[in-house]
């Protein structure tokens, strides 16, 4: 008896709760209204391809023919027999362990560098650093400065000092064609999130530096721990999600610089693979249980950073 009133109350809860919740709707249809363009295209464009993915990944589809379902039988291979791939799972834990954290701890620390500038000059260091994240020719660049003869500007200085006897191919080489992936990556890392920690510092309150020297904040650092990083939660937050993103999406620097395929697949990463699967062989169920893989790994070190960030200030 006492079971079924429990149960009868919590679905008349239920019931009240969905009925005030559509009664709200209506009375802010207008608010709906005016963000239906924005859930629109994030639904087009965000949800349902990632939920196509999801379901393209059980199928063997190669866009002539109709998907076939072929269960689990996508991931078996990726898994238990496809090397490559767990070449390129291995090249890209390396750069997202290396470059994510590195990159977002550069990022941060430039930008409270910078927020400590004269405002002219602070316009100039974002331009300064946020530019080699947005420029097309950094790759130009670095592919002159290691480019594999003599003429090549880190050949040139080191046979100059007598390091080196002749001209190595840098970018060829697999022994060394993952550390110059992981220093261009970190060249280029100053992006969107370097722009959020700017913005977050200029939206501090300085009244809260103040009240925090009031009840015993004593130097930068007490006031970077108590003040500076619990007001900034939500621009860590973005700028981590950032650089999670970038560090696990790493596909340009790697095939522009290194080649497709590169040498030994030496600086294979999971989006190169997936590439290689959905746009040369066009296997895109495949490509799919890639793409599943790789968003599961992201939302579950998103997760991870999120739950330390919490305990930030704390």
């Amino acid at each position: 008896m006492n079971s079924q009133s429990f149960a009868s109350r919590y679905l008349t809860m239920k019931r009240e709760k969905m009925q005030h919740g559509w009664s709200m709707a209506k009375k802010n249809k207008v608010c709906y209204l005016f963000l239906a363009p924005y859930a629109i295209l994030f639904f087009t464009l965000s949800v349902l391809p990632i939920c196509m993915s999801i379901f393209y990944g059980f199928t063997y589809y190669n866009i002539l023919e109709p998907a076939r379902f072929v269960g689990l039988q996508n991931y078996i291979n990726l898994i238990l027999q496809d090397e490559v791939f767990l070449t390129s799972v291995k090249n890209t834990l390396v750069i997202a362990v290396i470059v994510g954290p590195v990159g977002y701890i550069l990022s941060f620390l430039f930008a409270w560098f910078i927020n400590e500038l004269p405002k002219w000059l602070r316009a100039v260091g974002v331009v300064v650093f946020y530019a080699p994240s947005i420029a097309g020719a950094a790759f130009t660049v670095f592919t002159i400065i290691f480019r594999g003869d003599a003429y090549g500007w880190f050949n040139s200085i080191l046979m100059e000092f007598g390091i080196i006897e002749a001209p190595r191919l840098w970018l060829l080489d697999p022994k060394y064609m993952m550390t110059i992936v992981i220093i261009v990556s970190l060249w280029m890392s100053m992006g969107t999130g370097f722009l959020s920690f700017v913005a977050g510092f200029q939206g501090i309150d300085r009244s809260m530096y103040e009240a925090g020297y009031v009840d015993g904040v004593r130097n930068r650092w007490q006031e970077l721990y108590h003040i500076t990083l619990p007001s900034m939660k939500p621009m860590l937050l973005f700028g981590a999600v950032m650089s999670i993103t970038s560090a696990f999406n790493v596909s340009d620097v790697p095939r522009l610089l290194c080649g497709y395929p590169s040498t030994d697949y030496a600086a294979r990463t999971v989006v190169t693979h997936l590439f290689d699967y959905g746009f040369s062989r066009f296997e895109m169920g495949y490509a799919s249980a890639i793409a599943t893989l790789l968003f599961l790994v992201m939302i579950l070190s998103k997760k991870a950073v999120s739950a330390l960030l919490e305990r930030v200030g704390t």
